[in-house]
């Protein structure tokens, strides 16, 4: 059952990161299904850390990427938007190169909060992180607009 309540057009979405650290770490939302999200981000100098491998703060920021922007698409950005509160991830391995895809899918979507599961895999499809990032949902005019 298809659960967005915004369009999830992959242009419009991708736009909304011009100028932000989205842009800088590479990060594209690739394909979007009737209740998940999935984008990919490159492992190269803008996400390694010191030692060569992608940066456990570059994958956070791909599943914050992901669940946030999902956590915005079902929801009535005229009445409601929705804001972190808590992101835990745990990273399983390491990547020295190629490109990680997240994927994105509700664990509760409620009036006050929701809870999102992001996946990382590696290019042969094994774990890289899980992370688990719950959101606060406020009126939209406790925030600024996009």
């Amino acid at each position: 059952m298809r659960i967005w309540k915004q369009d999830t057009d992959l242009a419009r979405l991708n736009g909304w990161s011009k100028n932000t650290l989205m842009e800088a770490l590479g990060i594209r939302l690739t394909a979007v299904g009737d209740d998940w999200l999935q984008g990919t981000m490159p492992v190269d100098a803008r996400t390694h850390q010191p030692y060569g491998l992608l940066h456990g703060g570059a994958s956070v920021a791909l599943a914050e990427t992901l669940g946030s922007t999902a956590a915005m698409l079902v929801l009535d950005p005229e009445k409601e938007r929705a804001v972190g509160l808590d992101i835990n991830a745990n990273h399983i391995r390491g990547v020295l190169s190629g490109t990680v895809t997240g994927t994105a899918r509700p664990l509760h979507v409620g009036r006050s909060t929701q809870v999102w599961e992001i996946r990382i895999e590696d290019e042969a499809g094994k774990l890289v992180c899980i992370s688990r990032l719950t959101m606060a949902v406020v009126p939209a005019t406790a925030v600024g607009s996009r």
